[in-house]
């Protein structure tokens, strides 16, 4: 696609010049069925970031939710906090492992299959919405919907927290060659400067981050490569 302008995709102008869409790298039905793959965030373990941001005070319980939930790691932990929890994922196999889990763990989470784009959530709704790896594997010219729907179903006084690989932890990309090379790499690695530059059309940043690496002991996930924020809606 030579004719796509050579400058990152933030607004949905941008994301309208963009006039096919690329072929999803992963497929998530299979990742999750299949499970030849032990990747570390297919664990009970929630993330060390979304605990400190409860520890510090950050966060209060409310109404959250749980955006490509996976198994329900997150999901689960916000519940067993007090949380009232909402999550999502697109494979129905995971949403499956997500609900064994919720049942193991005696807590009361809505899991739903599905995608942000398609499904009703209702406006100024919830206190906290997660997101654990799911901006990153997003095609560009989707990043400027999915920040505006977030924006929109978080309530004025809600927070924003993800994590989202850095350039080691996935491939560094600009929008302009992820379309003109016509495939989308299994995961855009973001400098810190062009994940600011990203988020700061809707969200004032609270803390920005790596994530803290744990021991293979810890009760919390951290693993290198990722960043982690958390930010508050601007209005």
């Amino acid at each position: 696609m030579s004719n796509i302008p050579r400058k990152p995709i933030h607004t949905i102008g941008d994301a309208e010049q963009v006039d096919r869409a690329l072929s999803d790298k992963i497929d998530w039905e299979s990742f999750y069925a299949i499970g030849k793959r032990n990747p570390p965030f297919v664990t009970d373990k929630p993330d060390e970031s979304l605990v400190r941001y409860i520890e510090q005070g950050h966060l209060k319980p409310g109404r959250a939710i749980d955006l490509g939930c996976g198994i329900g790691r997150n999901a689960v932990y916000l519940a067993k906090i007090g949380y009232r929890v909402d999550a999502i994922d697109i494979s129905s196999t995971a949403i499956g492992k997500a609900r064994l889990l919720a049942r193991r763990s005696a807590v009361d989470v809505d899991f739903n299959v599905g995608s942000i784009f398609d499904l009703a959530l209702s406006v100024n709704h919830y206190d906290l919405a997660y997101d654990a790896g799911l901006l990153h594997h997003l095609q560009p010219h989707q990043r400027p919907y999915y920040l505006e729907k977030v924006h929109a179903i978080l309530k004025p006084s809600g927070m924003f927290g993800m994590t989202c690989f850095d350039t080691s932890g996935g491939v560094p990309r600009e929008d302009w060659e992820i379309y003109q090379e016509g495939r989308m790499p299994p995961g855009i690695g973001y400098t810190e400067d062009r994940l600011r530059d990203v988020l700061q059309y809707h969200f004032e940043i609270i803390e920005f981050r790596p994530m803290r690496a744990q021991s293979e002991d810890s009760f919390l996930l951290g693993i290198n490569g990722l960043w982690a924020v958390l930010m508050k809606p601007l209005h």
